[in-house]
């Protein structure tokens, strides 16, 4: 099975909290997104992820996308981009495309 296809496999509810960052903003808090994409995905596709980066300012918007970046244990790249479903920062894993 190709990449692509499974990663199709891989979409999923990822409930993220978030932080409160100065004049009443808030943030989607990036280490427990990194954990719940890098959880996620290894239980989907069955391999070793070695490391999510998400950025760490990241406002919550609701219907905001944005993308993270996994590093695999065979030193493939791929960019989990990830949807704001709501005000409480749950977030949708809507993609995953890989790093040429």
């Amino acid at each position: 099975m190709s990449f692509s296809v499974r990663c199709a496999a891989a979409v999923a509810l990822l409930p993220v909290a978030f932080a409160a960052v100065g004049c009443g903003e808030t943030v989607i808090d990036d280490v427990k997104a990194e954990g719940a994409i890098q959880s996620n995905l290894e239980k989907s596709l069955h391999e070793k992820i070695t490391s999510v980066d998400c950025p760490s300012d990241e406002k919550v918007e609701k219907g905001k996308t944005f993308g993270c970046t996994v590093k695999f244990s065979d030193g493939k790249q791929a960019t989990a981009t990830l949807k704001i479903l709501n005000t409480d920062a749950d977030v949708s894993l809507v993609g995953l495309k890989p790093k040429n």
